[in-house]
């Protein structure tokens, strides 16, 4: 039961830290399927950007603030890099 309130968690931390990044970059809300990808995607890649900046046990505090902090840092980190891959500016609302 334990492992499935997890995985719960983690859906509602995903889908959170990708709409704010979403809002953080200026882009248009893609609903919550998008955002839970980005997010989900996005706490891999702020855990990644955490330990190479030797934060490492600080943010670990499970599913609490750390977590939706490290994945909001990830998941606008790879709004970035998508736009300056992709060339193109902030969207417009």
């Amino acid at each position: 039961m334990g492992s499935v309130l997890n995985c719960i968690g983690w859906i509602i931390i995903g889908v959170i830290a990708g709409g704010l990044a979403r809002q953080i970059m200026g882009e248009r809300n893609g609903g919550c399927l998008p955002n839970l990808i980005l997010g989900i995607v996005g706490a891999f890649v702020g855990g990644l950007i955490v330990n190479g900046l030797g934060i490492r046990d600080n943010l670990d505090i499970g599913l609490g603030l750390g977590s939706l902090v490290t994945a909001l840092i990830g998941a606008v980190a790879l709004i970035a890099v998508g736009r300056f891959f992709s060339g193109r500016q902030k969207q417009k609302r």
